[in-house]
């Protein structure tokens, strides 16, 4: 449990449990009418700025990608969306969670990660309809 100033305890916001700090650049793929925006406006409030959208065409330090079952092949999304990524950058795969509409069975994710040369390493909540899985590139051995 973390404490505040005034002594009282507060909860972990979704952006902590991502990891994200600010002045993090952070590339938004898949947005549509259906992602979280009380989830968005915490991510952009922890990074002090705005996420940049595929066309920003600089390196970033995390990409955050909606995904929902019948956005086509995953491997792809997931390939595209390592375009941008500095080395070292986690992408944060957002997906319905299971019961909610679209939502993307677990073993979809575990396939298609090392086909598109990522490592699956953790999942959390990070609002009422969505969860996170954190992917990585591989540590490379220079």
């Amino acid at each position: 449990m973390s404490s505040t100033a005034g002594g009282g305890s507060t909860q972990t916001s979704a952006a902590d449990r991502l990891g994200l700090k600010p002045g993090m650049v952070i590339q938004e793929l898949g947005w549509d009418n259906d992602t979280d925006d009380e989830l968005r406006v915490s991510i952009e409030d922890c990074i002090d700025a705005d996420m940049v959208d595929g066309d920003y065409g600089n390196v970033v330090d995390a990409v955050l990608l909606w995904w929902r079952n019948d956005d086509g092949d995953l491997v792809d999304g997931l390939v595209d969306s390592l375009t941008d990524l500095v080395g070292g950058g986690d992408i944060w795969l957002l997906t319905p969670k299971i019961g909610r509409p679209n939502a993307v069975d677990a073993a979809d994710i575990s396939e298609a990660a090392p086909i598109a040369g990522l490592s699956q390493t953790t999942t959390v909540t990070v609002s009422k309809d969505w969860a996170a899985t954190r992917l990585v590139a591989p540590k490379t051995v220079a």
